[in-house]
């Protein structure tokens, strides 16, 4: 048996009619025509919509607020037409109750408690000000004007409004737990040491790596401009770059190594000045270097005044023990890893992410691409120090980095002496389900799927079949197990450090 529930005439309604009353005074004038339009103007959302849409144009908060207010107005305006309309029939006020030139035509045919218009425009402005106050503030008169226009119009009960906004920012303030905001970064800091001054380039070795996805013509031109004095060699498709960065780190004469190129490029430069105690110069250079980006070597003019000036710091590396072949007769190799090691479907994330980002920003990018990603995926089967394990991304970080969710984007210390172990499992049930709202909500971090930790070392074995493993961007097949240690402040690197 169904049951409603009435709102009875008592204080309520006298205190609705005496508001319409006082607003049916109010004198003809302009204002009736433009919260006229300005009521029409949210019908469906429309105007919320197009605020959103105005404010995603700008990366950032902005964009995030908009995701935010969108989410909320969406659960209000479900709640409010699903639930309450349905609970809580009511009749809209009559022709009688306004005067004609004021009263919407048509009038909605739905209950008139609560009043939906209203829930949808403070769940969205309160929503957007949650993230970012000061478009909070700018939304907020918008928001009131069509909260008031309601009754202005004849369209709902002053109780209905109030209702309906009560609704609304109840829903914001319920997603804001779903999208939390995300705390700040914690502050860049470098552990300073000895490296020499290179005026000129003096007593400088460059590798380039002519395969790098920047790479131009006048590339070792442009390095040579700035370094005038230093030695460059330029390596091309048909020879060894480890062979030609070794080669260079032995040159007589060589007091540090420079390296322009990618990020398995900077990897490969890492070992040799590792083991031949060189100063590293990371230039910035090839499709992706996240390493230059966390060095503070970004840009040629840092990396040459770091350089010029003898500026340089430590950093932990990652000592990357892989196996693989047959398990009667495997193969072990030694690798350095700078920045990440990952296994299943985080290098798909990353590559969408990468591809998405001019056009939505970080966060944004990080949300489709996760949905695009784990719509079709498959999780891979892992034992992880020792457990067993249906993971869809098991990610290793040299360092910490930030923000603690699916989507790490910067390390602002790199001589932490940790490991960031970070995996999302399929060992839930509705585990892809949990998944894409946890996205959707910006709940990963918390969510029961995502297993977060520290560690000074991790051993990840296939558990079926050999994995594929990327180390800083560079995919290996076939792999049975690899360990992963810290070997803490052992790269000296140049930093712009004042």
């Amino acid at each position: 048996m169904h049951t409603t529930w009435r709102v009875r005439p008592g204080r309520i309604s006298r205190f609705d009619r005496y508001l319409v009353r006082r607003v049916s005074s109010f004198p003809r004038g302009s204002h009736d025509a433009f919260f006229r339009r300005l009521s029409a103007s949210a019908n469906n959302g429309k105007l919320w919509m197009g605020a959103a849409a105005v404010m995603a144009l700008v990366p950032g908060r902005p964009r995030r607020a908009a995701l935010h207010g969108l989410i909320a107005q969406a659960v209000a305006s479900a709640v409010t037409n699903a639930v309450f309309k349905t609970l809580l029939p009511r009749t809209r006020p009559l022709p009688e109750h306004l005067p004609v030139f004021r009263f919407v035509h048509p009038q909605p045919k739905s209950s008139s408690m609560p009043s939906g218009h209203s829930a949808s425009a403070i769940a969205f402005a309160l929503g957007a000000g949650l993230v970012k106050p000061a478009l909070g503030a700018a939304l907020a008169p918008a928001a009131v004007g069509v909260a008031y226009s309601r009754v202005h119009t004849g369209a709902h009960w002053p109780s209905d409004v109030i209702f309906g906004s009560a609704i609304g920012a109840g829903a914001a303030l319920l997603t804001r737990k779903w999208w939390p905001v995300r705390p700040p970064f914690p502050d860049v800091t470098r552990a300073e040491a000895d490296a020499p001054a290179l005026p000129g380039g003096d007593g400088l070795s460059i590798v380039v790596n002519t395969l790098g996805g920047s790479y131009k013509e006048e590339t070792a031109a442009a390095l040579h401009d700035v370094f005038p004095e230093a030695y460059i060699r330029s390596v091309e498709p048909d020879e060894s770059l480890e062979e030609a960065i070794q080669a260079t780190a032995k040159r007589p004469g060589t007091r540090a190594l420079g390296v322009w190129g990618g990020d398995g490029t900077v990897g490969a430069a890492a070992v040799a000045a590792v083991e031949h105690s060189l100063p590293l110069l990371v230039l910035p250079g090839g499709t992706l270097n996240h390493f230059a980006r966390d060095t503070g070597t970004g840009s040629l003019k840092e990396a040459v005044t770091a350089a010029v000036k003898g500026e340089a710091a430590k950093a932990d590396v990652g000592i990357v023990t892989v196996e693989r072949g047959l398990a009667g007769d495997p193969e072990t190799a030694e690798l350095i890893m700078l920045n990440t090691a990952s296994v299943g479907l985080y290098p798909n994330l990353v590559r969408r992410r990468e591809h998405l980002q001019p056009a939505l920003g970080k966060p944004l990018a990080g949300v489709v691409a996760m949905f695009r990603t784990f719509a079709v995926g498959t999780p891979t089967h892992l034992t992880v120090d020792g457990v067993r394990h249906k993971v869809w991304i098991a990610y290793v970080g040299r360092g910490r980095y930030y923000p603690r969710d699916h989507a790490p984007l910067v390390r602002p210390v790199l001589d932490d002496g940790v490991l960031d172990i970070r995996m999302i499992t399929a060992d839930e049930h509705f585990a892809r389900l949990r998944l894409l709202w946890s996205v959707l909500t910006g709940t990963v971090a918390t969510s029961r799927i995502t297993h977060l930790r520290e560690a000074a070392e991790v051993l990840i074995e296939s558990a079926d079949s050999p994995m594929a493993l990327a180390v800083d961007g560079e995919a290996l097949a076939g792999v049975r197990s690899v360990r992963i240690r810290v070997e803490p402040r052992s790269l000296t690197y140049y930093s712009p450090l004042s």
